[in-house]
């Protein structure tokens, strides 16, 4: 990249395509700089199905994230899933020469670069080599070892690999954009980036991104990643299930699930009724919210049998002290926590990309939702990823970026425009907010503005008071 320090994450997902633009400071803390949005309408499951649509989503988002950012963006790090990711174990080994000699990070590349050397089934290719452990002459579980003596170097590798054919689309439609692709990483990965801490993956935890075409999952233990996983169900067959069960246009479909969507139906009264705009010249619906309730209840339990499915598969579900964390937009539905942990018996929190999401001012707070954790954790791993070509290139030590899940928003100079405002009235009563937190955000907002306007009048009035010298209460008052 020309600036090392600036990194830019490219999210192609299914519902959405998502820029990023962020650098690393002086503290070794990522700055979002700015961001764009478009809706993606030639992306399937994760997977690129329409190069020209893609291409004209990815040029629109790029446009929005250098206005807000003020930076030429050329060069990206992009995010890849789709149900054709797979994962595989695979052992490696090399011989040394001579056990006098320490071992070197040019032995442990090597044995790495032997990875990509496997023999796969036809039409896949390796996007990942990650090691998990060493084991140098049959002493095992050993995590970093250069430095130490031994005659046979040993590793245990967990391997992501994918359709040559969805990478090669995903490079044709970035450079058909204009732009360079620095890397490609798998979407849990960076994920969990952003969203999980170095004591949780330690303890043992399991990261659900729920997306729009696809749920990911990366499980984590000992600080290193033990399964990955990619679930071709996400928020669009919810929405698809919606639409179905009352017969609605997928658009008031999707706007429904979003704003009185919920997860946990013994949490949602008998009562309560949703009045929906019908169609020019026929009558408003009215939908049961427990009836609403059921039916996403269904699908998303349906998706988290899959995910504790992999859980299970990993072998690992008795050793996940920190539990689940969901992050992506379909996390965002009322009642998910609940809901999960009454399914798995696990803890369960909501990961947001950033640490400093309650300092965030209520104007840019959209930046820092679960739905942009992949974007974020973009940033995070290109920086690592390119830290690491660079110091191999100069001999040196990557440097070490602390507390990469600390994510800061820079507000200066972000000013998102309003891409495409489809947004329509669900009922006679309902407002054109997307999201219940947008509300309560702009509530907060106002009772701070009021509560700062009284103290001001108070203190003129006080300094009036002692300026006139009053001798009296009741002046003041």
């Amino acid at each position: 990249m020309q600036n090392p320090e600036i990194i830019v994450g490219l999210d192609i997902g299914t519902t959405k395509i998502a820029v990023i633009v962020g650098k690393v400071n002086q503290f070794g803390k990522v700055e979002v700089l700015g961001m764009g949005k478009a809706e993606s309408l030639g992306v399937s499951r994760g997977a690129v199905a329409n190069i020209d649509k893609t291409v004209e989503a990815i040029k629109f988002a790029v446009d929005q994230a250098e206005k807000t950012s003020g930076y030429k963006i050329t060069d990206v790090c992009v995010g890849i899933a789709g149900q054709h990711i797979k994962s595989l174990q695979h052992r490696g080994v090399i011989p040394r020469e001579s056990q006098d000699e320490v071992i070197t990070k040019e032995d442990v590349n090597r044995l790495k670069s032997d990875m990509f050397k496997l023999s796969l089934p036809p039409g896949d290719q390796i996007i990942h080599v990650l090691p998990q452990e060493y084991i140098v002459d049959n002493e095992p579980n050993i995590k970093d070892p250069i430095g130490m003596f031994g005659f046979r170097l040993e590793a245990n590798f967990h391997i992501i690999t994918g359709q040559i054919s969805a990478v090669q689309n995903i490079y044709r439609c970035v450079q058909r954009a204009g732009l360079n692709v620095v890397d490609i990483i798998l979407e849990p990965l960076a994920s969990s980036e952003s969203v999980l801490t170095e004591d949780e993956k330690e303890a043992g935890v399991a990261l659900i991104d729920i997306g729009g075409g696809t749920t990911d999952i990366a499980i984590f233990h000992d600080n290193i990643i033990r399964h990955t996983a990619v679930i071709p169900l996400g928020g669009n067959v919810i929405t698809e299930d919606v639409k179905d069960a009352f017969g609605l246009m997928r658009k008031h479909a999707e706007q429904l699930k979003v704003k009185y969507g919920n997860t946990y139906p013994n949490s949602v009264s008998d009562n309560e009724y949703i009045k929906i705009a019908g169609l020019p010249g026929r009558s408003p619906k009215e939908i049961s919210s427990k009836n609403l309730a059921n039916i996403i209840h269904a699908r998303v339990e349906e998706i988290m049998e899959y995910a504790y499915s992999q859980i299970r598969v990993s072998g690992f579900e008795k050793k996940m002290a920190a539990g689940i964390v969901i992050t992506g937009g379909g996390s965002m539905m009322q009642g998910m926590k609940p809901m999960i942990e009454s399914l798995t018996g696990m803890e369960v929190r909501l990961g947001y990309p950033t640490a400093h999401l309650n300092k965030a001012p209520i104007n840019v707070k959209h930046i820092a939702v679960t739905s942009n954790a992949t974007g974020v954790g973009l940033i995070i791993r290109g920086y690592k990823e390119i830290m690491n070509v660079r110091s191999r290139e100069n001999g040196e030590e990557a440097p070490v970026l602390e507390n990469a899940s600390e994510v800061e928003v820079l507000t200066e100079n972000i000013q998102p425009k309003v891409i495409q405002d489809n947004t329509t009235h669900l009922s006679d009563g309902a407002n054109e907010t997307n999201m219940v937190a947008e509300n309560n955000a702009d509530n907060q907002l106002k009772m701070r503005s009021k509560i700062v306007k009284w103290w001001e009048k108070a203190l003129d009035k006080a300094t009036t008071w002692i300026a006139n010298g009053a001798d009296n209460d009741n002046e003041f008052k």
